[in-house]
Parts: C-alpha cells; sequence; structure tokens
C-alpha cells in the first residue's frame, strides 16, 4: 500500500485542477516501482476553512501524505517523497507563480499492530490480466 492523501485549501481549484493533482500523483506513485499497483489508493480533501500565514486569502496550500506499511529503508521513503514533491511542485507551477503557495509531503509509517486490513484488489486485478 500506500494510501495518498492529498489535502489543498479551495482557493488551488483556481488554478489547479484536482482530477489532474490525482491523476499524476497516482501514476508518479505507482512510477517509483515502491508500491504495486492494487495497493495504491489516492485521494483528496478540499478544505474551504483555513487559514495561511498573514491570512492573504491569495495564499493557498497543498500537503501530501503517504501512509504506508513498515518496512522500506530511509532512502525508498525518500525517494518517493521527492518524487511526489516534484510531480506536485510541477502540477502546480502556475499557482506557484502567481500566489502564495506551500507545498508538502510526508511518509508516515502505519503501525501494523493497530491497523487491520480487507482487501481484494490484488485478486481482482490478478483475474484482468488473465
Amino acid at each position: 500500500m500506500p494510501h495518498v492523501i492529498v489535502e489543498y485549501s479551495a482557493n488551488l481549484e483556481e488554478d489547479v485542477a484536482p482530477r489532474e493533482l490525482i491523476d499524476r500523483i497516482h501514476a508518479t506513485i505507482l512510477e517509483t516501482g515502491v508500491y504495486p499497483i492494487g495497493g495504491v489508493r489516492v485521494r483528496a480533501e478540499r478544505r474551504d476553512l483555513y487559514a495561511i500565514a498573514d491570512r492573504d486569502p491569495s495564499h493557498a496550500f497543498c500537503a501530501i501524505l503517504i501512509r504506508m506499511g513498515t518496512g522500506r529503508d530511509e532512502e525508498t521513503r525518500r525517494r518517493v517523497s521527492q518524487a511526489v514533491l516534484a510531480t506536485l511542485s510541477d502540477v502546480t507551477a502556475e499557482a506557484f507563480r502567481k500566489r502564495g503557495l506551500s507545498l508538502s509531503v510526508e511518509i508516515q509509517e502505519i503501525d501494523e499492530a493497530g491497523a487491520s486490513r480487507k482487501n481484494n484488489l490484488h485478486e481482482k486485478l490478478k483475474a484482468k490480466t488473465a
């Protein structure tokens, strides 16, 4: 897995199409080669209420949280984080030129002792390709 949660200020939609952002992040996650396709989940959460820096209403943010299982080394986590930030920077380049914009990517490992899952996506994807 990773679960990729893209949180962004509503005003970012003036410059960035959420569907494009999600699709590009999803593609980047797969291009890293770190995760199987059946484990990738990318979703967005638009935030209508926010206060950024000096509260200038033109300021915007996009914060990406990648939650994944344990076991990947520091270099792999860094590589994934940097690849996702590069994609995020590309998608938001026009907004970055026009306004104050904060971009961040963070990876968190899931505590497996507290995680429960049920998933048939891997089997469904295998059946599609067979």
